[in-house]
């Protein structure tokens, strides 16, 4: 396994009375891409701001190459960072943008000049020395942004929500362009989202953050697949959830009594009359006209969705809940106001204990 070059102990970060980051424990390791993903006020902004030292902890350790940097000012962290708003300085044409870092440790004009023309044909500016920001788009400026990050040569390079203020296009390509980026130089990328698609695309792993605590972390396949609270199966991806009880254990197959029905899933280490939560996704959720064995979730058929192959359904269950499972086009066979039953493979489903939930 590759080194951590960036640890968290402990660490938690109050502001007055609120605690916005709790009992932080994670190890980054070394040439990882990997990304704090959550909805706003989850904490992972304010975790990437006591990594860069913009922040300071109000407990807890963190060390970048194994040295504790909690007293050190960002300067002298080996980190550098990229800001939503690029934060260039406007009166200053793209070279001297890119070469303000090394410019302010007065290294060698020379040096100077041949380390922005690597940074600049790197991020595909080459060319653009003379213009000034307001004579870039969106997506130049974040590359700039980026040069002038990585002509530093840091170990560890910190994004927060760097392609936010670009249209979807230019947020995807620049999702891949960073991602090659991040390949070709090795270098550690800390990057903060609230998009799990760009998350899903980007990572070699993903921080899940909720109410100030990772929820998970894994790699983005285990995520999807294997969400390991309810947060989780909600948040990334589209995923209904049901809340019940166990009603019987036959080995790894679980029998679930919810408020929309009975339904089986397999799980480990269950107890009847357990509370849990069970997460299905709509691609792997199918219908019928009467019940399925070990399943009885009945439903009306709500609407349809058109997109493009696959058509989207959303169902009324019983408990007043909406239901959504997808299909192809050609394998249409219900109508708005048709009764159905919902089921699908058992193990198709993720079993989720209700311990395992933030909060309870």
């Amino acid at each position: 396994m590759a080194e951590s070059i960036v640890s968290l102990e402990n660490v938690e970060k109050r502001f007055g009375s609120n605690l916005v980051v709790r009992k932080m424990n994670m190890e980054i390791q070394e040439g990882e891409f990997l990304t704090l993903l959550g909805p706003s006020g989850c904490g992972k902004t304010t975790t990437l701001r006591m990594i860069a030292g913009f922040e300071d902890a109000s407990s807890g350790i963190i060390k970048v190459q194994g040295e504790r940097v909690e007293n050190k000012e960002p300067y002298q962290r080996d980190v550098n960072t990229v800001f939503q708003n690029y934060s260039l300085f406007p009166h200053m044409t793209v070279y001297d943008n890119v070469a303000y870092g090394l410019t302010i440790k007065k290294v060698p004009k020379n040096e100077i000049a041949a380390r922005v023309a690597e940074m600049l044909t790197l991020v595909q500016l080459n060319g653009y020395e003379k213009r000034k920001p307001d004579e870039l788009s969106g997506g130049q400026k974040q590359r700039v942004a980026i040069a002038r990050a990585l002509i530093n040569r840091p170990k560890v390079l910190l994004l927060d929500e760097p392609l936010g203020a670009l249209d979807l296009k230019l947020r995807k390509q620049m999702q891949i362009e960073l991602k090659r980026l991040q390949r070709k130089l090795g270098i550690t990328f800390v990057y903060v989202t609230h998009d799990q698609e760009e998350a899903l695309t980007m990572s070699d792993r993903i921080a899940v953050m909720n109410g100030g605590v990772i929820e998970q972390l894994d790699d983005p396949r285990t995520i999807y697949d294997h969400p390991k609270t309810r947060f989780v199966a909600g948040f990334i991806g589209e995923s209904n959830i049901f809340d019940g009880t166990v009603k019987a254990v036959d080995g790894r197959r679980v029998l679930v009594e919810t408020q929309a029905g009975l339904l089986s899933t397999l799980g480990e280490g269950f107890q009847v009359g357990e509370q849990m939560h069970v997460s299905i996704r709509p691609e792997y959720l199918e219908a019928s006209k009467t019940p399925v064995e070990g399943f009885d979730l009945p439903g009306t058929v709500k609407d349809f969705t058109y997109m493009g192959t696959v058509i989207k359904t959303a169902l009324d269950m019983k408990d007043g809940t909406e239901t959504k499972f997808s299909r192809f086009e050609q394998d249409e066979q219900f109508q708005e106001g048709d009764p159905v039953y919902i089921f699908w493979r058992p193990e198709k489903s993720v079993a989720i204990k209700k311990s395992a939930v933030q909060g309870g």
